[in-house]
């Protein structure tokens, strides 16, 4: 073992326990959606927890049940963190906008995340148009120093 390095089947050092190949640099657009899709999934748990308190003390019946929301809820965060897993995929970014377009929908049930969801939608937009044109900068950029 002296100065020897000794390498593994995936091509990792054997004492690196745990260690990933580096798939290259993320994208932008990917870092982001990341960083966006995060934060709405909590805030939409928050806004789930805030409709289920409004439609259980409701003194007359809404549109929706208690329960229809604690599922409506689940399924949307589960949803937003499954997608944040998915993003390595082109495709995965036309699911991210049907999100948002799910999410401004719940307005219909709380009006408030109307504007939540808009609010979102538009993060969403300078997310997408702002790290594609960076990325396709450093694309660009990277071309011309190779």
């Amino acid at each position: 073992m002296d100065g020897e390095v000794t390498m593994a089947a995936d091509g990792t050092h054997a004492g690196d326990v745990g260690a990933r190949r580096s798939s290259g640099p993320r994208s932008v657009t990917r870092s982001l959606a990341t960083i966006l899709l995060g934060f709405e999934a909590i805030v939409v748990f928050l806004g789930a927890v805030v409709t289920l308190g409004l439609v259980s003390v409701a003194t007359e019946p809404g549109p929706v049940s208690p329960l229809a929301v604690i599922i409506g809820g689940a399924l949307l965060c589960l949803a937003m963190v499954a997608l944040i897993a998915l993003l390595r995929f082109r495709w995965s970014y036309a699911i991210g906008w049907v999100v948002q377009a799910a999410i401004i929908a719940t307005g219909f049930v709380t009006p408030a995340m109307f504007f939540v969801g808009a609010l979102f939608a538009g993060m969403w937009t300078y997310c997408m148009i702002t790290g594609s044109r960076i990325d396709h900068t450093h694309r660009d950029q990277h071309k011309e120093i190779v």
